[in-house]
């Protein structure tokens, strides 16, 4: 059984920054592309940033390059999403999943099979 526990979500003001953690268990987390995706209300779910099993590719959305910075820490089994000069367009539920394929790099959502349900992320203006 995967588990993905997100945690890390909060309230914060415009230009703050959050790191967002993600702790998974139950899959060799190690071959495991892992991703971050977010769901504002009325919205559909949208990937944020993509990494690779060996922090070795990222993928990020436009709306956050520059911003955002995801990581991940095999010997922990953690993947990271350090969130920087946030905006109010940032608030959402922030989700981290786990590719259903050990070794294949896509950025798909449709590709993740195990989700965590989420952390909330409220940016105010």
């Amino acid at each position: 059984q995967v588990q993905l526990v997100e945690s890390g979500g909060g309230l914060v003001q415009a230009g703050g920054s959050l790191r967002l953690s993600c702790a998974a268990s139950g899959r060799t987390f190690s071959s495991q592309t892992m991703g971050w995706f977010r769901q504002a209300p009325g919205k559909e779910r949208e990937s944020v940033a993509i990494i690779s099993w060996t922090n070795a590719r990222t993928t990020y959305a436009d709306s956050v390059k520059g911003r955002f910075t995801i990581s991940r820490d095999n010997a922990k089994n953690t993947v990271y999403l350090q969130m920087n000069s946030l905006k109010p367009e940032d608030t959402a539920v922030y989700y981290c999943a786990s590719h259903r394929y050990s070794y294949t790099y896509t950025d798909r959502l449709r590709d993740f099979d195990y989700w965590g349900r989420g952390t909330q992320v409220t940016v105010s203006s």
